[in-house]
């Protein structure tokens, strides 16, 4: 059987496979659906200092390839969640890394120092929702992104994960300011802006008008964003994410230079898809002649890898 580990940063990972933020819940949530075991880690719904209480319905929407939503972070604040949830993250059988987001630097730090004291692996710095009202998307400013980081860098001794969006006007430099600001991998990506009209309603589909696009249509964007940075700094630890539906998404990912793989959409409709996965990634890997998935970290974009391309 090929080999799952990997390496992402300080991390060892038995899979390449994450469950991806938003999708899974506090992932105590989705446990009884989902196995957990069939992944390197799973990602937390994003959390904030203070209880937030989301955007009123509608928040998501179907696209016809994909989907909307605009959730807007509803939580219960960092206190209530680490009081709920915090004792029954050893029980899972899986990392699980802590997702903070905030409206100032020090709302993130705030999160990031509890998030630790409950047992979470990592913490997951969450720069990029696309549907928070009034606020300005940390991704999009290299200073802004990088002072966040750096923030949270100081507030806890636990790896860092930073969460960057597609939307960004240069996203090799946004991931640049996050690295050098402490982060120990990138995420890319969260969703990408997005809008919908509800025809029957003559309405927009979400309340909030401008929310976040996911599912196999983010794919080719996200892993743009991949290529990119690969491509302008080098092997860095990297986390793709987006549209993926199948095994060939993760070696696609994983050809393009990411190490791990995070699932988020696909979750909605098939919670177990990990294991499917999984098999397929067993069997493509024996017709390829591939012993480890580790081998295909970055291959794609390797001239070496193709020269007669």
């Amino acid at each position: 059987m090929v080999g799952l580990t990997t390496r992402l940063g300080p991390v060892t990972l038995r899979s390449p496979l994450i469950a991806a933020s938003g999708t899974v819940g506090s992932v105590i949530d989705a446990a009884g659906v989902i196995d957990f075991s069939r992944y390197g880690a799973a990602v937390a719904k994003s959390v904030a200092a203070t209880p937030w209480p989301g955007r009123p319905a509608p928040r998501m929407g179907p696209t016809g390839v994909g989907m909307l939503n605009g959730i807007g972070i509803q939580n219960p604040g960092i206190d209530a969640w680490a009081e709920e949830v915090g004792p029954d993250l050893a029980t899972l059988g899986v990392p699980v890394w802590g997702s903070a987001v905030g409206t100032t630097v020090e709302e993130f730090a705030t999160v990031a120092s509890v998030l630790e004291a409950t047992g979470v692996a990592s913490v997951e710095v969450n720069l990029s929702c696309p549907n928070l009202e009034g606020e300005t998307m940390w991704a999009l400013d290299p200073l802004l992104a990088g002072s966040v980081v750096a923030e949270v860098r100081s507030a806890t001794g636990l790896p860092i994960g930073a969460k960057l969006s597609p939307n960004a006007a240069d996203v090799v430099a946004v991931a640049e300011a996050a690295l050098s600001a402490g982060a120990d991998w990138l995420v890319l990506t969260n969703t990408a802006f997005g809008a919908g009209i509800d025809i029957d309603r003559r309405r927009p589909t979400l309340s909030g008008v401008v929310g976040g696009y996911s599912g196999p249509g983010l794919k080719p964007i996200s892993l743009r964003c991949v290529v990119e940075v690969r491509r302008s700094l080098g092997p860095v630890p990297i986390v793709g994410t987006g549209g993926v539906m199948a095994a060939r998404d993760v070696v696609e990912y994983l050809m393009a230079g990411a190490s791990a793989v995070g699932i988020g959409t696909a979750h909605f409709h098939t919670p177990r898809i990990a294991a499917r996965i999984t098999r397929h990634l067993h069997r493509w890997a024996r017709r390829a002649g591939v012993g480890d998935l580790s081998e295909l970290v970055g291959v794609g974009l390797d001239p070496a890898a193709h020269p007669n391309a």
